[in-house]
């Protein structure tokens, strides 16, 4: 897996879940009802989206709850607003 934040979100289906944890903290079932992939997948992607600090996961009891990580984003924010200056 990358840990680049380009090339993790470079993939639909990752863009897809960010857009979803936008929105609200999800577990991975309720992520997978919403994509055309497997549970399975969905953790992998999930995987790539922590490994660049892009989601955070929390436990509570027995569910995994991932939700956005803002301050992940930071270094995307950086690169890109060098082109507004």
């Amino acid at each position: 897996m990358t840990t680049d934040a380009f090339q993790a979100i470079a993939d639909p289906n990752r863009r897809h879940i960010l857009e979803e944890l936008r929105r609200q903290p999800r577990t991975v079932n309720e992520l997978a009802n919403g994509l055309p992939i497997s549970r399975p997948a969905v953790s992998q992607h999930l995987k790539a989206l922590l490994d660049c600090k892009l989601v955070t996961v929390t436990n509570k009891g027995t569910r995994r709850i991932y939700a956005v990580n803002t301050g992940g984003f930071l270094h995307l924010n950086l690169w890109i607003d060098q082109f507004w200056s």
